[in-house]
């Protein structure tokens, strides 16, 4: 299928075309121009004066649409991609939680015959797994009956079971963990900082060990402490100090109020962080009750105020969010420029994930694209060349 897309606002690594055309054909971008591309036997489509984005990339999420992907179910996983898709989410990393071993399994299972069915939604891009190997009074709304050391058996097993598996997220400070992410860096996978009660010389030497991405900064991560009257740099302050440290951050406005969301900006930039959605199963639908995790196993939490709770409302238990969202937030609350705020949402996300052809509009990369007005209201969604989603 050849698709040109034409007077658009286009959005490109070196800024933005203004009546910008592009020419995608056979899934891939192979030109972007500030004049008309002569293309007559391809399908047109006026963007209308709106925004040509690359498609935003979203590194953890766990649900939308009334599923959640430890619901085990195909059906869980296509309603997920398809929810998000409409929002601008191109491609995404399906992300568990902490669980039993054998529904993790099951998990990855499911996750192959999901993709294989996958043509109506994001682009499922690799497994994010997220626990058990956690700090227990940093869970959040973890499941305390899984939380444990990292078990060399346990890990090696369930990465022998999926070549799927693209990042796992777990405390640097637990015994074993060093040892842990060491391991995820030989198989190819990212070993991310999360749920962690860490302190600097922690968060040192597991960045030196692979550690590269901090997992939804600030939520359920330690900051200063004192031990013994003694003060000490929790990972928070360590995160900051260490330039080459990735961050991700779920700019829902709630989880992040505006002066941090300018602080996270201000010391590591566009360039060191990528946004996320962190969406549970409620994502996209009405408030009230909903489960976190699988209908089977997970908690249950209320959703309030554009946010999941635990039902005390003693903490939040996952966001709600959908990626426009996000860049709308970080456009009109923590104002930041639009072309910073998408580069977090596409380039930032592609390039910690080492995902190639993906995450900005360039000759050669997939077509990937996203259209969208002043006000971040998606009008059109394409992933892979295929326009799998139009405003109506």
């Amino acid at each position: 299928m050849r698709l040109k897309i034409f007077n658009g606002q286009v959005i490109t690594p070196n800024g933005i075309i203004k009546n910008g055309n592009l020419l995608i054909d056979d899934g891939k971008i192979v030109e972007v121009s500030s004049s008309n591309i002569d293309a007559p036997d391809a399908i047109e489509l006026d963007a209308k004066g709106e925004y040509v984005s690359p498609g935003f990339i979203d590194i953890h999420i766990h649900g939308g649409g009334g599923h959640d992907f430890m619901d085990n179910a195909v059906d869980a996983f296509l309603g997920i991609a398809e929810l998000h898709v409409k929002h601008g989410t191109t491609a995404m990393l399906p992300t568990t939680l902490s669980c039993e071993k054998a529904d993790l399994l099951e998990t990855l299972r499911i996750y192959e015959e999901a993709n294989r069915l996958n043509t109506k939604g994001s682009q499922f891009i690799g497994i994010h797994i997220e626990g058990p190997y956690f700090a227990m009074n940093q869970r959040g709304a973890q499941d305390p009956r899984y939380i444990r050391d990292p078990d060399p058996a346990e890990y090696a097993e369930i990465l022998s079971a999926s070549k799927s598996i693209r990042r796992w997220s777990a405390a640097p400070e637990r015994n074993g963990a060093i040892e842990f992410g060491k391991y995820m860096v030989a198989h190819g996978v990212l070993p991310a900082i999360a749920h962690t009660d860490a302190i600097y010389e922690d968060v040192i030497e597991a960045f030196n060990n692979g550690y590269t991405l901090a997992t939804h900064f600030y939520s359920a991560m330690s900051g200063v402490t004192r031990r013994n009257a003694f003060r000490y740099a929790g990972v928070i302050e360590s995160v900051y100090l260490i330039d080459d440290m990735d961050v991700e951050i779920i700019a829902d406005g709630i989880h992040l109020p505006k002066p941090l969301l300018q602080l996270i900006y201000k010391i590591k930039g566009s360039q060191r962080t990528a946004l996320i959605t962190d969406a549970m199963r409620a994502a996209g639908m009405p408030p009230g009750e909903s489960i976190l995790g699988s209908k089977k196993d997970g908690t249950k939490v209320i959703v309030e105020d554009g946010v999941a709770k635990m039902p005390d409302r003693s903490s939040f238990a996952g966001s709600v969010a959908t990626f426009d969202r996000l860049i709308r937030t970080m456009i009109q609350t923590a104002d930041v420029p639009l072309i910073e705020a998408v580069r977090m949402a596409s380039e930032t996300p592609a390039r910690i994930m080492k995902i190639e052809k993906k995450g900005s509009i360039k000759k050669g990369n997939d077509a990937d694209v996203v259209i969208f007005d002043e006000n971040v209201h998606i009008a059109a969604t394409i992933v892979n060349g295929k326009i799998v989603h139009t405003h109506t």
